[in-house]
């Protein structure tokens, strides 16, 4: 019994300095201060009518009406029923926002180092380099909450995996199949299916060894096992996966139909475009900043102080001494390819001095499937800048070009360089026979590392001339001598930070060197390692994610105020939605807070909403604003902002006197800008066989008597059948239409619009958001949880009595 708590001691320390060492980097959550996030305030705005329905309530609505007209909320954080993988992981995360996905990003890194035999101590080492990696706490500062998590569960999975191929089969299926399904269940599948494109370089690598020493029965047997332990973590997560699978179809990564774009012009692209998909591609030479934070000028917001040139010449222009602080402290200094960045992922001087050394003393395929999936990371992430594999992977690699953002791709290459780091401060810890090897892997990782920054140090005048994209407006309006001293300060910079690199070099070959010579204890120099990890890494991430990013829990809770505009639109308690123009309608969640918006903020957007944006609501077009029942407009003046009613709206629903049939999307998008919305409805030819050879109308109108985000009710009463046309959007996949209780087909009418035949008489309507997909997910996903949960019993029984035998 002692000796096992000997065994177990260690590994608790780790997880409680993982504890302590994550919330002192986000020390303010102490004091019940939350990160001021970005694209959360943004989340917080389109997901709070579907919240505070459910806190009304206790329902959950899987509608929302605040955002593009309405939507599904499954990219909204809808809560799943038997969802018991979020119940996992809400125990994993049990510190304050952000500390707790710091926190597991050193857990999962840990346990993948241990699974590869390392001891404790390096595994700790090891995990503080991937947890501190710059990237991975940029997405942090700015909100990139779901990207955070499935990176973080990464390192488990792979610990599953590798169990697997070395016959650990029992242990490997219960940590593969957790780690995936929490991977999942992060809900960011980009970053998964990066993921899957390195598990896939590992696969091969392990199959060629596999072939070379006969052993592809042990392969395939470790393959069956994977694949179980994932189909069970897939049906853990079915409800998600299925829902989005089925939104996808529905949103700008599916497939509206349309042929043409706004322009008349023909399209050419499937998914997402080529443009659209590599604009953020990474500059070939702004790769180097891996090794050097500011190698490419670092942001596109650098706080420099009083010493910059910037400031002095801003001074000479006439600026005060505050203004001129503070536009240095937001300087301009990036000057790479893409069109805006926040921070460099920058892996540190220390670490990639580790790799370099690793690649000279760490053999076989660990090094091969980490190098292989590293250099493939890297390649991809040039996007444009390495057009040929880009375009390969976009048109023959299944769901790529599904996926915007190609540098984010890099997170992969942050994951592979810890580990082969670390391992290559194993091996100098090991065969020690094998010095004089280690002495020259010391010397050529010195000259290699040191080299590269000792080579730009000195030519950096001759290679660069600092020149960043916006430069050109800077001239114009600031004159040419402020651009010389914006070109300055980004070299001055760009020195500061190669030789802050050089010298993380030296030390880093310095501490090798004394334990090769004898001359410093194998604990001394992990414990020097982590200081300068530590040192290195932290230094460069506290530029960017600070204490000064954190503001009042209020502050965040309600990170909207009201305005005048808004307080009084919202005294009008009727069912209408509002069209904001001083913001940026399709890239702001604002708006979705107070009011029901025909705009929002979301990776992928309805599709046809975007197109219907595309082709007519970015021109002001009346007719559709009319039809998508905007009652209200916010519009800047002056004085401020200003609540404009629209009296053409509309409204909730109308009858039409005719139909025009098309053949296609085309066709469909193109009438609605050339036809009467308010007396003629655009059908799609299919449902031809459903209408009757004539519509009539006579004076009845439709009324709206109930409104809830899942639920409709109109009443009405005509003395014909009639065509009637809804102000809300088509979503085949769950909305049922009820006339007196009594399911009735509806259909799509004006390219987003609900539409339906309404028989003669008094009659009440009904329109129920019942999504199916949910119904079928959640069963499936209580069945997989239910297998999943035995067999992990099982295996911890099995597991225990082999040990005790």
């Amino acid at each position: 019994m002692i000796r096992s708590f000997k065994g177990i001691l260690p590994h608790v320390l780790v997880v409680l300095g993982f504890v302590v060492i994550s919330l002192a980097y986000f020390s303010p959550v102490l004091q019940g201060k939350e990160i001021f996030q970005s694209d959360i305030v943004q989340y917080i705005g389109m997901s709070k009518q579907q919240n505070d329905f459910r806190a009304a309530t206790g329902e959950e609505p899987y509608w929302t009406d605040a955002a593009f007209g309405g939507m599904p909320t499954y990219q909204l954080g809808a809560h799943y029923p038997h969802n018991y993988i979020k119940k996992i992981d809400s125990v994993l995360r049990f510190l304050p926002r952000p500390a707790d996905y710091l926190f597991i990003y050193f857990i999962g890194f840990y346990i993948l180092l241990l699974v590869l035999k390392l001891d404790y101590k390096l595994a700790f080492l090891g995990a503080l380099a991937f947890g501190f990696s710059t990237y991975l706490i940029i997405i942090l500062g700015v909100g990139h909450n779901a990207k955070a998590h499935a990176i973080a569960y990464m390192p488990m999975v792979l610990a599953g995996i590798l169990l697997c191929f070395r016959s650990k089969y029992i242990g490997g299926f219960l940590l593969l199949a957790i780690a995936m399904a929490l991977e999942i269940g992060a809900n960011h599948f980009q970053m998964t299916y990066y993921l899957l494109l390195l598990v896939i370089v590992l696969g091969i690598v392990y199959l060629i060894e596999a072939y070379k020493h006969k052993q592809l029965p042990n392969y395939f047997k470790a393959l069956g096992v994977m694949v179980l332990a994932v189909v069970l973590a897939i049906g853990a997560n079915a409800t998600n996966l299925m829902a989005t699978q089925e939104y996808t179809a529905f949103s700008t990564r599916g497939d509206t139909g349309l042929g043409i774009g706004p322009d008349g012009k023909t399209k050419t692209d499937s998914g997402l475009n080529y443009d659209y998909i590599t604009e953020y591609s990474y500059g070939k030479l702004e790769s180097f900043n891996l090794f050097i934070p500011r190698f490419m000028g670092g942001s596109n917001s650098e706080k420099l102080d009083k010493d910059s040139e910037m400031y002095a010449q801003l001074i000479k222009m006439g600026a005060s001494p505050s203004q001129a602080l503070d536009f240095a402290q937001n300087a301009p200094m990036y000057w790479g390819d893409q069109p805006f960045v926040g921070a460099p992922a920058y892996l540190g001087a220390t670490v990639l001095f580790l790799f370099v050394l690793a690649l000279f003393l760490v053999k076989g395929r660990l090094k091969w499937w980490i190098v292989g999936g590293a250099l493939l990371a890297l390649f991809l992430s040039w996007g444009k800048n390495f057009a040929f594999l880009t375009q390969f992977f976009i048109d023959f690699v299944p769901l790529y070009n599904k996926f915007r953002a190609v540098s984010s791709i890099q997170v992969i290459i942050e994951l592979c360089i810890p580990i082969l780091a670390v391992f290559g401060l194993y091996r100098v810890f090991h065969d020690f026979e094998k010095k004089k090897e280690k002495e020259h892997a010391l010397k050529w990782a010195t000259i290699i590392s040191g080299g590269v920054a000792l080579f730009f140090l000195l030519l950096k005048s001759t290679l660069f001339d600092f020149s960043g994209a916006n430069d050109g407006t800077y001239l114009q309006q600031m004159g040419a001598e402020f651009v010389r001293a914006l070109k300055n300060d980004r070299k001055s910079i760009f020195s500061a930070d190669a030789i802050r690199s050089l010298i993380f070099v030296l030390l880093s070959a310095g501490l090798i060197w004394l334990y090769l010579k004898e001359k410093a204890s194998k604990n001394l120099i992990i414990g020097g390692f982590v200081i300068l990890i530590l040192v290195d890494l932290v230094g460069v991430d506290k530029r960017y994610v600070n204490s000064d990013d954190f503001v009042s829990a209020r502050q965040m809770n309600q990170p909207f105020q009201q305005s005048s505009a808004d307080a009084q639109i919202l005294q009008d308690k009727g069912h209408y939605r509002v069209f904001d123009l001083v913001e940026n309608p399709f890239n702001t969640g604002k708006t979705s807070y107070f009011h029901n918006s025909i705009g929002g903020y979301h990776a992928a957007k309805p599709g046809r909403m975007q197109d219907l944006y595309d082709f007519y609501i970015s021109k002001n077009n009346m007719d559709i604003l009319n039809m998508l029942n905007v009652k209200y407009f916010i519009v800047p003046t002056k004085d401020g902002v200003i609540a404009q009613q629209n009296p053409e709206t509309y409204g909730n629903a109308w009858f039409v006197n005719s139909i025009k049939y098309v053949s296609n999307a085309d066709e469909e998008i193109t009438s609605l800008g050339e036809t009467d919305l308010s007396k003629v409805a655009i059908l799609n030819s299919e449902y031809k066989k459903l209408m009757p050879t004539s519509i009539q109308t006579d004076t009845t109108t439709i009324k709206l008597i109930e409104q809830q985000p899942n639920r409709l009710v109109y009443r009405t009463n005509s003395t014909q059948d009639q065509l009637a046309v809804f102000s809300e959007m088509y979503y085949k996949d769950g909305w049922n239409a009820y006339v007196d209780g009594n399911a009735v087909p509806h259909f799509r009418a004006n390219y987003v619009l609900r539409s339906m035949l309404v028989p003669k008489g008094a009659h009440t309507i009904t329109f129920e958001f019942e999504p199916q997909v949910i119904k079928t997910g959640s069963n499936i996903a209580l069945a997989s949880s239910i297998i999943l949960g035995l067999l992990l019993l099982g295996g911890l029984f099995f597991t225990f009595k082999n040990k005790k035998e």
